[in-house]
């Protein structure tokens, strides 16, 4: 594994106001060490993307409430792919019903975390799955 730090972009998409919990896992990322992008409230999908790139971030962390949580991974997941950023891992958190996790996971998004996941569940996450797909995509 290369020795910098995890890169995680944090956004609120859309009018959702409500940043909270998006600003507890930022906190918890950066308190573990990660390096962490918070791009703020009212973001487009262009926006978050285009900060992703320009920041070069492993990974791309959407916080949805609003319930156009489908809407706004897919406009992503989408973006990332159309700059050749399909490498970056997406996940998010917020309020998304399990019938809507396959469909989610079809999309591109490599997890979704519920209210009521603990900070170093996310941590613990990120610090396994980047990794892992930093050596894949150095031998690939």
């Amino acid at each position: 594994m290369s020795d910098h730090p995890i890169r995680v972009l944090i956004a609120k998409p859309g009018l959702d106001g409500h940043d909270r919990g998006a600003k507890v896992i930022a906190r918890a990322l950066r308190d573990a060490g990660m390096e962490v992008v918070y791009t703020g409230l009212r973001q487009t999908a262009e926006m978050i993307v285009n900060a992703a790139v320009q920041e070069d971030v492993d990974a791309v962390g959407l916080s949805v409430l609003s319930g156009a949580h489908m809407h706004y991974f897919r406009e992503v997941s989408e973006l990332l792919r159309q700059r050749g950023a399909d490498d970056v891992l997406l996940f998010g958190g917020g309020i998304v019903p399990d019938q809507d996790l396959p469909a989610l996971r079809e999309l591109g998004v490599a997890r979704v975390f519920t209210p009521g996941t603990s900070t170093q569940d996310v941590v613990a996450y990120l610090r396994e799955t980047v990794p892992t797909r930093r050596r894949a995509e150095s031998e690939g």
